[in-house]
């Protein structure tokens, strides 16, 4: 059997087994192309538990493209804090005014249309595409190069985008289209989120695919996917101030590109400074420091750096001059503080 009649069989048995396992998951009800692309989104790098409130939050403030079009940066960043990558939220609201200009305020309905679109590349197009209008597009995210590995017994590395790409091709050569297209897409996801799982032996006896798993005919399942090892995250030493004055403290808008661009933040210092040097640079703001007191060491991963920090509390006599200043639970409240940073936000009062 070659490749193409193994995935066009393969096809065949994911929309079978698929309505008899499908999860309940507020995205799946009523599919339409807004709901479809505001989860796919929240769904990148993020566990299906940890999206659904946030996901169901934002539907209930911001309904459609013209809402999402029309929202303020500050409150946008707020609805997704925690959240992470927060240039998806900024993509989204670009991509919303781009649909109200360029598209009547609907998403378009081709692939193609729909990769015009800041923040949407082949994956999500192809989801749209295929769970939101029926057409025969794949989505190919990790969960599918998994099971397509495993399926096929490739030795490519699906690190590599060629890999992916000729994947993808692959899947379009057979792919359904209408209700059909929907199901191939969400199951393959499902099939590899549920089944075909990573870091350990997956559940073949559970398997739809089992008796077209060449990987499971050899024993090799745990052999794929191939991928290249990742590069060591670059380690950043980290200072951060914890300035308040009386029940105020002191926060500071990051720069508009680069790393959690555009959220507000403690203020903090690169290096990891001593306690005397951490109450020697609050000295320079020009209010004087009456107190400086440790609070307590914390360590965020991003894709491709940590951050290690060590935090202190210092009391000023004024509230110094190049930050904006608000209680604590203003803080919480209004101000898009990231996740590097939550581990501090819960040390202030």
């Amino acid at each position: 059997m070659d490749n193409k009649t193994r995935i066009q069989a393969c096809i065949g048995c994911v929309t079978a087994w698929y309505p008899g396992v499908r999860r309940t998951l507020p995205w799946r009800e009523s599919p339409t192309p807004y709901r479809v692309w505001i989860s796919e989104i929240m769904l990148q790098q993020t566990r299906i538990e940890a999206v659904i409130p946030y996901y169901e939050r934002f539907l209930r403030e911001l309904p459609d493209p013209a809402a999402l079009a029309a929202a303020e940066d500050d409150r946008l960043l707020k609805l997704w804090e925690g959240l992470g990558y927060y240039s998806r939220a900024r993509n989204l609201k670009k991509a919303a005014q781009k649909i109200v200009s360029d598209f009547g305020g609907e998403l378009p309905g081709t692939a193609a249309a729909l990769k015009t679109l800041p923040g949407i590349g082949d994956y999500t197009a192809g989801a749209i595409a295929s769970l939101a209008f029926g057409e025969p597009e794949p989505a190919v995210d990790g969960n599918v190069l998994r099971v397509l590995s495993r399926l096929l017994e490739s030795r490519e590395d699906v690190m590599n985008p060629k890999t992916r790409a000729a994947m993808t091709a692959l899947l379009r050569s057979v792919y359904p289209r209408g209700e059909a297209a929907g199901l191939t897409t969400e199951g393959l996801m499902e099939l590899g989120e549920t089944v075909c799982v990573p870091n350990g032996v997956p559940r073949c006896e559970l398997c739809p695919l089992a008796a077209l798993c060449l990987a499971r005919e050899h024993e090799s399942q745990t052999d794929y996917p191939v991928r290249t090892p990742p590069k060591a995250r670059r380690i950043e030493e980290r200072t951060v101030l914890l300035l308040h004055s009386g029940a105020r403290w002191a926060i500071r808008r990051r720069e508009g590109s680069g790393l959690l661009a555009g959220l507000w933040e403690f203020p903090g210092l690169t290096g990891r400074l001593s306690q005397q040097e951490a109450a020697d640079a609050a000295a320079h703001l020009g209010a004087k420091v009456l107190s400086c007191a440790p609070c307590g060491e914390a360590k965020h991963v991003f894709t491709h750096i940590e951050w290690h920090m060590t935090g202190y509390a210092l009391e000023l006599e004024t509230e110094a001059e190049g930050f904006l200043w608000k209680t604590a639970a203003e803080i919480r409240g209004e101000y898009s503080i990231p996740t590097a940073l939550k581990a501090y936000l819960k040390k202030i009062r």
